[in-house]
């Protein structure tokens, strides 16, 4: 029984084999047949009027070949100039001050006509306070309105205007790699008038000297009045100062501050200018138009004011005896502890030496007392170096440094740059002359507290 069963299933899987082989071949002839025929009818029609739409069908589209993809465009950029000789611009205006040790490395140029901003880039091997000091210093000199100034020394912008034109000089506190310091100059035009005048008495902003008349009218008759030899005279003498002191000598000349002796021994001349303007001044005329400077300028502060000596007074020098027609004003600098003397704890025979020219070292000396209005701090040959620059500091004297030191820190009011502009050498043993000495008598104060020339102009009552 067992016998059978095995038989019988083992035919049963002969048999299921058998027909599965045969199913695979009957697939096979009929794909080889499909075949046969596909290529028959390809071959076929080949000549057909069928073979050219087929054709087509399959081919690529000819107006992908004809329309590429378009290709964005970028936004128009601001045009800069990298080469390595860089020029400054041909419409550059001559009136902006260049740093003198500066390289100019870029020209960017904005594409919007109607955008007026030109920029700078430079690059120099000094450092960043030195270009500060540089640029706020000329401003000032030549009569530009400082709108503003960096928050922190060495690190933001300096803005100044001057008629139509508006500078900002763009400061960076890092330097680049290899020492080079990258600064920028934007400049722009604009249709708003500068005004020259100075700023409030308690402004922190730069003064400067007070514009000169205005022109007439359109539609006016100017009245030129013929000139008598004494005005011919004057005019001469303004156009012999350097144009920057102008108008430092003429708030002064109209407070009646700048009187001379046209031979020694006569009496003191005002003039509506300052005569002989490039002559050396004398210690004697330097001490006396002190006085008069600052108690004409701090007219309605008595405590500011120094006090002329009476004739009881002990002479302080051997050679400036009661008689000396200047005795009042150089006694009263010596007691009030402004110049050394022997009332200072100088040996007892001190000679003024009263017509002897000024230098500049005595004149910053004498006058930056009267700006601090405390002690003079200590000072170094390093010092007085490091902070102004100065090739020559070593030349310079002990007890000068100290008021060359203070009035560094007097930033852009300082005596020095309103006088002599951008140096890096002093030349402390160098006479000063009379429009020189003007300058530097022309603002007493620190920065944010003190008064000018023109503010005592303005506080004088008119005269008919």
């Amino acid at each position: 029984m067992l016998h059978i069963t095995f038989t019988q299933r083992r035919g049963f899987d002969r048999g299921r084999s058998t027909a599965k082989t045969s199913k695979t071949k009957i697939l096979a002839a009929v794909n080889t047949w499909l075949a046969i025929s596909l290529l028959v009818s390809v071959t076929a029609c080949a000549n057909s009027p069928n073979s050219k739409a087929l054709e087509e069908s399959l081919a690529a589209d000819p107006r992908l070949q004809e329309t590429p993809l378009p290709v964005p465009v970028p936004p128009p950029a601001t045009q800069v100039d990298n080469s390595t000789n860089v020029k400054l611009p041909a419409d550059f205006p001559t009136e902006i001050p260049l740093y003198p040790n500066a390289q100019l490395v870029a020209v960017d140029r904005p594409t919007d006509p109607a955008e007026k901003n030109v920029q700078l880039r430079w690059e120099t091997a000094d450092p960043v306070n030195s270009i500060q000091n540089f640029y706020a210093t000329e401003f000032a000199r030549r009569n530009w309105e400082i709108v503003s100034t960096p928050p922190t020394e060495g690190q933001g912008s300096l803005v100044a205007k001057r008629d139509n034109l508006r500078v900002s000089v763009l400061i960076s506190p890092t330097q680049k790699v290899g020492g080079s310091t990258e600064f920028g100059i934007e400049y722009s035009n604009n249709n708003e008038a500068v005004s020259a005048s100075p700023q409030p008495n308690n402004s922190e902003s730069t003064p400067s000297p007070s514009p000169l008349p205005n022109a007439p009218n359109a539609g006016e008759t100017a009245v030129t009045p013929t000139p008598s030899p004494k005005s011919e005279k004057a005019t001469e003498q303004n156009s012999e100062i350097p144009q920057q002191l102008q108008q430092y000598a003429a708030d002064l000349a109209q407070l009646g501050v700048l009187k001379v002796r046209s031979k020694p021994g006569g009496n003191l001349e005002a003039a509506s200018t300052l005569p002989e303007p490039n002559k050396a001044i004398t210690r004697r005329e330097y001490a006396r138009w002190l006085v008069a400077a600052n108690n004409q300028i701090f007219a309605s502060r008595q405590a500011k004011q120094i006090r002329l000596a009476s004739e009881s007074s002990e002479p302080a020098f051997s050679d400036i005896p009661k008689t000396d027609p200047d005795f009042p004003a150089i006694q009263g600098l010596a007691e009030a502890g402004l110049i050394p003397s022997s009332l200072s704890g100088q040996t007892k025979d001190v000679k003024f030496r009263p017509d002897a020219p000024l230098t500049r070292e005595t004149m910053i000396f004498w006058k930056v007392p009267l700006d601090t209005r405390q002690m003079l701090p200590a000072a170094n040959i390093e010092a007085v170096k490091d902070k102004w620059g100065f090739q020559d500091a070593s030349k310079i004297d002990s007890q000068a440094s100290r008021a060359i030191l203070a009035d560094f820190n007097n930033g852009d009011l300082a005596n020095i740059r309103r006088v002599f502009g951008f140096t890096t050498l002093f030349q402390p043993k160098k006479s000063v002359t009379r429009a020189e000495a003007a300058a530097s008598l022309w603002y007493f104060g620190v920065q944010g507290e003190g008064l000018s020339a023109e503010d005592a102009k303005e506080a004088k009552p008119a005269t008919n």
